[in-house]
């Protein structure tokens, strides 16, 4: 009964439409008939009806909950305003639409780019776990940064495609509060907003291991991602959709077999699991990776510098380590 009344509690005050008082008013009646309920079934003193009108409330929300459906018609924020888009795509050469390549002087203040970008994936070099904290050591945001042959960088992220006004809430993700989005960027807009505007302190690490064949199947699977999310939407989940479980879910797809561990859900931790499953540079200790591979400094020293990707990777283990083409 705890559990039950604590998902109606959640589910009351994210999705519950109108003022915020009217949500305490809702909350704090469940509240009290679920504790009047629970009191009397304990002390076999609750005749059926009480009981029955509970089983119904919570049938009832289970309704609600199904019937909730994400959208792509709200109004959102900048930076998630516009889906990726697939253009063209023939196994090697993707054209990308809306590509964000913002230019950010503070959160508030910044000039809008969605671009069209074209790669090549036969001249994809490397990839890198990026890991951006912003709440302390055990929650961190998980980006992929893949490298090209002529020097670009394309990072993906998954992301919660916020309305305007709008702020993210950990437990708002676990009640359908949000729909998500699969960001496709520039460093220069999606890790410098990171380290220089949002104050956050970010690692990044370069993976070993693949071969060219997985690289680029990495990549494509990102573009799968990219077509479905644009076909429909869905919601975030900050348990089983989120930043970090998509890279190990994409990542399962060319590695199968790759196991579950309590870091997937512990984000913050999630750069140990993959030098436990040996995917970071080999003969370095984490704890050598971790200090070399903290790029805050230099990407805050970097500014605008159209070198940034090569500024903020100086002394990252692994950089002269690219993927076999």
């Amino acid at each position: 009964m705890l559990v039950a009344a604590l998902w109606v509690t959640g589910l009351l005050a994210y999705q519950l439409p109108g003022p915020g008082w009217l949500r305490w008013v809702a909350i704090a009646a469940w509240a009290g008939f679920a504790l009047t309920t629970a009191v009397g079934v304990a002390r076999a003193r609750a005749g059926r009806w009480p009981g029955a009108v509970y089983v119904g409330a919570l049938v009832l929300c289970g309704v609600w909950w199904l019937l909730l459906t994400p959208r792509q018609d709200r109004v959102w924020a900048d930076d998630v305003a516009q889906r990726l888009k697939v253009v063209e795509f023939d196994g090697t050469h993707v054209v990308l639409d809306n590509v964000r390549n913002f230019t950010w002087r503070s959160e508030d203040d910044h000039d809008v780019h969605w671009v069209r970008r074209s790669y090549d994936l036969d001249q994809l070099r490397s990839a890198d776990l990026v890991m951006s904290y912003w709440m302390g050591p055990m929650i961190a945001h998980t980006l992929i940064s893949f490298g090209f042959a002529d020097g670009r960088q394309l990072v993906f992220s998954l992301e919660i495609r916020k309305e305007r006004g709008e702020s993210f809430s950990a437990l708002g993700g676990f009640f359908r509060k949000f729909e998500m989005t699969l960001v496709a960027a520039e460093e220069t807009d999606i890790i410098r907003v990171r380290s220089n505007v949002r104050g956050e302190d970010v690692y990044l690490y370069r993976l070993q291991g693949m071969t060219g064949e997985q690289l680029k199947g990495l990549f494509v699977s990102y573009l799968g991602e990219a077509r479905k999310l644009d076909a429909a939407p869905a919601f975030y989940n900050t348990l089983t959709s989120n930043c970090t479980t998509i890279v190990y879910e994409l990542a399962k797809q060319i590695a199968p077999g790759l196991p579950l561990d309590y870091r997937l859900l512990v984000s913050g931790y999630f750069a140990e699991y993959a030098r436990d499953l040996g995917v970071l540079t080999p003969g370095v200790d984490f704890a050598t990776l971790k200090a070399r591979g903290r790029i805050t400094d230099r990407a805050r020293a970097a500014g605008n510098d159209p070198a940034f990707s090569q500024v903020i990777r100086q002394g990252v283990p692994g950089m002269q380590q690219g993927t076999a083409p």
